[in-house]
């Protein structure tokens, strides 16, 4: 899906140089991917905490399956 963005040029240039991609639009994609890695990342940060966790439970045991 084609789509039109107004990206500053200098910072997609300093991406691609960067992370030595060969398109404007690999950086890009670089970029989005890792946004959102980040986000679920936190996601999962803000749970901790808040996950009741048995002591009792034998994780080596769950292994042998």
């Amino acid at each position: 899906m084609p789509t039109n963005l107004a990206i500053d040029d200098s910072l997609i240039l300093e991406a691609v140089r960067i992370g030595k991609h060969k398109t404007k639009k690999e950086a890009v994609t670089t970029a989005l991917t890792t946004y959102i890695q980040h986000l679920k990342q936190m996601e999962m940060v803000s749970l901790f905490g808040q996950v009741d966790i048995d002591p009792k439970y034998n994780y080596k045991k769950g292994r042998k399956r």
